[in-house]
């Protein structure tokens, strides 16, 4: 089973949804890359790259308005900046550990039914708090939007989140305190290249409640629209999820998982010079 990201170019479907939903038309990229650039350029304070490439990644998910995208690129340098020591420099080998010994976060061996590439977090029972901590999760989930955004075709249908939260236990809750809540929802809200569509929750019991009165206040509308709660009723997942692309573990027509986030991870290696290319973009040391 092979788990390395399609780096090809946007099917002729893929372009026709580019141009429907962000605007993008060749005239806008050529006139939208240009005027990044040069806001960038501009920017003494500002370490990132300005190829074509990179500057793409921050303009899919602001429809390719260049103000919007450059307001982007500031934010990630702030938030990079207010987390300096978890994020800076930070590469694959650093949380090697954690993610082939503990399986908190796996991502499906395929897409959705609309294209777009679901993340399972793991955020009971199977996650060991003691040996993965809530600063080496939050560095997982950085470096997997690290690579996402290698996509083409996940710059442009996006991400789904699965939360499941089957055996959630105080150790998990305490895990998930206000410092972790404001840091992954200002990365996921302000400073990620990245259109997160859905965000689901999954088995969570009624403990769950301790954790979203943590997190609640800090979730603003634009996200509070895309998270929904389906306890044990995975029908209720099915109404945005087709059961023809979810596995059996969430009662879909696809086989039980059969493998761990073991298997995803030499897709982050085959990426080396991305992943350390990135690691330096925010403000200029």
């Amino acid at each position: 089973m092979s788990f390395d990201l399609d780096i090809s170019p946007l099917n002729e479907e893929c372009q026709k949804m580019a141009e429907k939903e962000l605007n993008e038309t060749p005239e806008t990229v050529e006139k939208s890359l240009k005027e990044l650039r040069e806001l960038i350029q501009g920017d003494e304070t500002l370490n990132f790259a300005d190829d074509d490439a990179t500057l793409t990644i921050f303009l899919r998910p602001c429809k390719w308005y260049a103000k919007s995208a450059f307001e982007l690129v500031k934010r990630i340098a702030e938030f990079k900046k207010k987390y300096h020591d978890q994020l800076h420099d930070l590469m694959p080998e650093d949380v090697k550990t954690y993610v082939i010994d503990y399986n908190v976060v796996n991502i499906l061996k395929g897409r959705d039914h609309l294209g777009r590439r679901v993340l399972i977090v793991h955020c009971g029972e199977t996650w060991d708090t003691s040996k993965v901590t809530s600063d080496i999760m939050f560095k997982i989930f950085f470096l997997i939007h690290e690579s996402a955004v290698l996509e083409p075709e996940t710059q442009v249908r996006g991400v789904v989140v699965i939360m499941d939260f089957k055996g959630l236990g105080m150790s998990q809750v305490r895990a998930l305190s206000p410092a972790f809540s404001m840091k992954l929802l200002a990365f996921i809200q302000d400073a990620m290249p990245l259109r997160l569509k859905e965000v689901h929750m999954v088995n969570q019991p009624f403990i769950f409640n301790i954790v979203w009165k943590i997190f609640k206040p800090f979730i603003r509308e634009k996200l509070s629209n895309r998270i929904f709660f389906h306890g044990s009723k995975m029908e209720s997942l099915h109404k945005h999820l087709q059961p023809s692309h979810l596995p059996a573990d969430y009662k879909g027509e696809l086989p039980k998982i059969d493998y761990t986030s073991a298997q995803w991870y030499p897709a982050l290696e085959l990426y080396m010079d991305h992943m350390k290319k990135w690691s330096k973009f925010g403000y200029k040391q």
